[in-house]
């Protein structure tokens, strides 16, 4: 294998592993907090209304914001890192 095939198997990896994390990260979000631990988080008020129910409705689309901008903050680092370009 060529140094260059192992930097892309390298590459592809550290690819997979971000895109693992950010699946986690929405699950978590998502049907962690939204559905899941609602009932232990109906508890806890924020914004008028309960953390859970914030989950549900505004906190998994901000955190699904957030993890967009991520993503293509830390695609653009390992671009940088393996140095691969778009053509």
């Amino acid at each position: 294998m060529s140094g260059h095939d192992y930097d892309a198997v390298n590459y592809w990896k550290a690819n997979l592993r971000l895109i693992f994390g950010s699946l986690i990260v929405w699950a978590l979000v998502s049907y962690g907090f939204a559905i899941l631990l609602r009932p232990m988080l109906a508890g806890i008020p924020i914004g008028g209304t309960d953390l859970g129910f914030w989950f549900a409705q505004q906190g998994s689309i901000l955190t699904f914001i957030a993890l967009i901008f991520h993503y293509a903050w830390r695609m653009n680092r390992l671009d940088e890192k393996f140095d691969v370009h778009e053509e």
